[in-house]
């Protein structure tokens, strides 16, 4: 059975001049990202097509290859049918062809082909580039599931095809077979991001193959030579995918490629576009400003992809084959990117389609028994953090998209919060995340509060009232990790603070960012933040002083922190949002020059033009929706906070048929000021606009002013800002367990102290037993002098907070260490005495119990405070070749009674490879013949050095990291 869309599809594929729209294509600049970090593709694609067929530069899935093409490269490999627009991480590649005119080698080292720029052209759904080594011009242009090449030699006669399926990921199995003289059918099984991704092709020729070669490896085939003699200098050539089979590959193809006319298919994409872009329509601006605006919309229609064959099949998250019953089957959910502005877009514009990708989330949590988080060719790559499928669901029904099976959808949603894995179960206890809980702890809880909120919403609307109590606490998790003294955001650590602390350090508690730019992460709540803060004064001095601070991070290189406006990072999403916050204090003025700042420097009509990863169309979408005037802060509330509309007259083209139209009046001066807005010719002071105002289609008219007057009330009184709070089940945060450290000698003094304002009775045990309230109230500082575990909680109006712990170890010895070489500043393991403290660090490095060293070795020096007898000695490693940390090439110990002359005793090799991944703890252990005696032992662990050939960091230097040592 065919389907609804692809019959739909059929329609649009008629000649350009039926439809009489303005040549918005025109105005799109598909180079723009494709250098810089930008992280796109040139090539040709349809909206949410299953085939992106561009050309690739990269094949090694370097940081800025990961689209497979970069602007500064000047050698092309092949063309390859499907490419990821702007993700941080490299993946498909599908089915790279190259053309040749002569000696033709299966190697990328021949058959790579110089060309130029200046011979190079893209334009929504058509790429062009002249192939210098070859003197061969290669067009492409595609339909949703097909890609069409035309080729066009110097000469006829002689003339070859490669098809590489090594190309960039790595094959687990691959074939490809000649059925007739024009047609070829094959599969790569491949793993790169995706673990186990399957494409299917098959492939047609304008000319018949005069022969073929085929290249195996360990008895698999893995590429392949049609040779060819060209009558006429040109080979057309249409290649349809599949994740189904050859079969749906072949099917594909020829439903949407019937004929060989690749004009009329470049036409037919051309008008496929045109209808696309004109959802939107901008006038006035520049030139430069509209095609920045409509590559920007171009880009955020290529994500996700669509995944189903054209007669209704797909794979699903089970890895088997599934027919669809109602809805197009859809990859690619890049959602910690795209939940904050591109999905909001499409409950504007594709609403229709926005109920496909949410049935596409229940068909996966049916198939695997998880919503997506960031889902790849029917793989769950775990990328990212948070459950964000609730955020697009919540946002969606909200919005009141139909055709969702609400029930069913919740009780995923539900599922979604209590998972095994990545902090959940602890988050769901305490309502938090210690570092040693879970690594990037911080952004964790913000954002798991922030999803947790998006249930609670949900639960509101669905009258289901326990779930919404239960929820709607856990989304004011962000409390336990506020610190109301620093105002910060901050990393817990055995229930105290962790320090020290630096707001601008970038490290392992938080995702790709630091506190600077977690702090403001609470969408859910702003004015509980506000308020935490200590009123609106005090906020908008701690915005203020965000965006004009340092620039400078300290802590490890984080290639996503870029865009920088103090520590405002645009460059990267958690930042995305912030720059509207000024409305909650009643200073829409300062989020209108932000915006405009913004929007005018990092967005560009250059193929560095974007600041930041396009993360699959989130970087294009906020500015779509900054152009409009607009943005969604808090997805899930059907509030949109009023910016500064970027051009003269926008008008969304809505799916029933109604438009919205937002424009601007003349203004005397430089329209710097928002001074007040007329909504179907009522005015408003309001600085923010509802969903259904936009939906119900109309006028959104601005006034604006060269400088704030005195009259000017825009954002300004009672009821004129927006608003984001919780006001029920107000969370009680949960104690700070003040202490020296988790390990001590002797006694260990502990102090507990409320993290609010609020004074409640604060409780604690020492027992093992939860704290209620009849436990001993905390009235001074608690002396420890064993190994136990503190467990506290406060009450405040007849409610408690959950359970802080902290775990005390006694050390077990008296040692004293030295340590010849600083560690690391990200990995201390408490400090130089962390290696000798009993506490043994666990698989997760991330939670900050091993020792690290970049640049030197590991030497120290134990005192043992007298001569004792010994029969070995030990120290534990740890090895992720791919985060750079190796176990040492050996270690080394001596001995000695005077603390100067030591005594050598044999060194312990390490056997491990330096290029296996598995992460790992190793003991290296030196076992005696005979007991030795003395006070003190040197352990040197040789660090690996320069990462091998063979790692991607080859040439870098490695990370050894050292935790327990052991002398027994």
């Amino acid at each position: 059975m065919l389907f609804r869309r692809s019959f739909i599809f059929l329609l649009l594929l008629l000649p350009v001049h039926f439809y009489a729209q303005p040549a918005l294509t025109d105005l799109v600049n598909p180079f723009i990202g494709t250098g810089g970090h930008g992280h796109t593709f040139p090539g040709a694609v349809l909206p949410f097509g299953m085939v992106q067929l561009s050309p690739d530069t990269r094949i090694d899935g370097s940081w800025d290859g990961c689209s497979g093409y970069h602007y500064s490269d000047s050698i092309i490999y092949g063309f390859s049918h499907t490419h990821l627009s702007g993700t941080g991480c490299s993946d498909w590649g599908d089915v790279m062809l190259m053309p040749m005119k002569k000696d033709p080698i299966l190697d990328n080292k021949f058959y790579s082909s110089a060309f130029s720029h200046a011979q190079e052209k893209a334009s929504p759904g058509y790429y062009q580039v002249y192939l210098k080594d070859e003197k061969i011009n290669a067009e492409l242009t595609s339909t949703l599931r097909t890609g069409i090449h035309r080729y066009t030699f110097s000469d006829n006669g002689e003339a070859h095809l490669l098809l590489d399926l090594l190309h960039r990921d790595k094959l687990l199995k691959g074939n490809i077979k000649l059925i007739d003289s024009v047609t070829a059918v094959g599969f790569r099984i491949s793993e790169a991001w995706a673990r186990e991704q399957h494409c299917y092709f098959a492939i047609k020729f304008s000319s018949p193959v005069r022969s073929i070669t085929l290249s195996k490896s360990s008895e698999m085939i893995n590429g392949s030579i049609f040779n060819f003699n060209l009558k006429d200098k040109e080979l057309n050539v249409k290649v349809g995918i599949s994740s189904v089979n050859e079969e749906g590959a072949l099917a594909n193809l020829n439903l949407e490629a019937p004929h060989w006319d690749f004009d009329r298919y470049k036409n037919e994409a051309k008008a496929v576009w045109n209808k696309q872009l004109a959802k939107i329509t901008v006038e006035g601006g520049t030139v430069e400003k509209r095609t920045i605006f409509y590559t920007a919309l171009y880009h955020c229609f290529i994500h996700p992809s669509l995944a189903m064959d054209a007669e209704s099949m797909y794979r699903g998250r089970d890895n088997s084959i599934h027919t669809s019953s109602g809805n197009m089957n859809y990859s690619v959910f890049s959602l910690w990117d795209t939940y904050r502005a591109l999905h909001p877009l499409f409950t504007l514009i594709e609403r229709e389609r926005t109920r496909d990708f949410i049935n596409t989330f229940l068909n996966q949590f049916q198939q695997s028994k998880r919503l997506p988080v960031w889902e790849l060719s029917a793989n769950e790559t775990d990328c990212m953090i948070g459950y964000h499928s609730v955020s697009v669901i919540t946002d969606a029904m909200m919005k009141g998209i139909s055709g969702l099976d609400e029930e069913k959808l919740f009780t995923a949603m539900k599922v979604s919060s209590t998972y095994s894995g990545f902090g959940v179960p602890a988050y769901s206890k305490k309502n938090y995340l210690d570092v040693e809980d879970e690594p990037e702890s911080v952004s964790r809880t913000l954002e798991y509060a922030y999803d947790d909120w998006c249930i609670a919403k949900l639960a509101l609307k669905l009258n289901k009232k326990e779930d919404y109590a239960y929820y709607i606490k856990r989304a004011q998790s962000y409390k336990n990790v506020f610190d109301f003294k620093t105002g910060f955001m901050r990393p817990r650590k055995n229930g105290n603070w962790l320090s020290p602390f630096d707001p601008k350090e970038v490290n392992n508690h938080f995702t790709e960012g630091n506190s600077w730019q977690y702090s403001f992460y609470v969408p859910q709540d702003i004015d509980g933040l506000i308020a935490l803060h200590g009123g609106r004064n005090k906020f908008e001095t701690k915005l203020d002083s965000l965006f004009s601070t340092s620039s400078k991070t300290s802590g490890r290189d984080q290639a996503d922190i870029t865009g920088l406006i103090g520590q405002y990072a645009h460059g990267n999403e958690p930042s995305h949002h912030m720059a509207y916050l000024y409305n909650y204090v009643q200073k829409p003025e300062k989020t209108q020059k932000l915006i405009e700042k913004i929007a005018n420097e990092f967005y560009k009509n250059s193929p560095d033009g974007l600041i930041g990863n396009e993360d699959c169309g989130q970087m294009s979408a906020w500015y779509v929706f900054s152009a409009l005037g607009f943005y969604p802060v808090c997805p899930g509330s059907t509030e949109y906070v009023i910016g500064k509309p970027l051009f003269p007259y926008v008008s969304l083209q809505l799916e029933d048929g109604k438009k919205f139209i937002i424009h601007r009046t003349t203004s005397v001066g430089e329209p710097n000021y928002i001074k007040s807005m007329q909504l179907n010719g009522k005015e408003s002071h309001a600085s923010f606009i509802n969903h259904e105002t936009i939906m119900n289609g109309g006028e959104l008219v601005f006034s604006f002013e060269e400088k704030i007057s005195a009259e000017n009330k825009f954002g300004k009184g009672p009821f004129q800002s927006p608003s984001s709070k919780i006001v029920v089940n107000q969370l009680v945060p949960t104690p700070v367990i003040k202490n020296s450290g988790k390990s001590f000698k002797g006694k260990q003094i502990v102090t507990l102290e409320s993290n609010s304002t609020n004074s409640g009775k604060i409780v604690y045990t020492l027992d093992g037993t939860e704290p209620s309230i009849h436990s001993t109230i905390y009235k001074s500082p608690i002396t420890i002098d064993k190994t136990c575990t503190l467990y506290t909680k406060m009450y405040f109006n007849g409610d408690s907070s959950s359970v802080n712990e902290a775990v005390f170890v006694k050390r077990p010895n008296n040692w004293n260490i030295k340590l010849k070489y600083p560690f690391n500043k990200q990995y201390t393991a408490g400090g130089a005495e962390g290696v000798i403290d009993g506490i043994y660090g666990n698989i997760n490095w991330r939670k900050g119990e091993w020792q690290g060293y970049q640049k030197s070795d590991f030497e120290c020096i134990i005192d043992l405070n007298a001569v004792k007898s010994f029969s070995s000695i030990s120290a534990d490693f740890l090895q992720d070749s791919r985060s750079w940390i190796l176990f040492p090439k050996e270690l080394n110990v001596s001995i000695s009674n005077d603390g100067k002359n030591f005594k050598s005793l044999e060194s312990v090799p390490n056997n491990v490879n330096a290029l296996d991944e598995t992460i790992s703890v190793k003991k290296l252990e030196r076992t005696l013949d005979q007991k030795v005696s003395a006070r003190f032992v040197k352990i040197t662990a040789k660090n690996y050095g320069e990462l091998p050939e063979g790692h991607l960091g080859h040439g870098e230097r490695a990370f050894i990291f050292i935790d327990e040592i052991e002398i027994k």
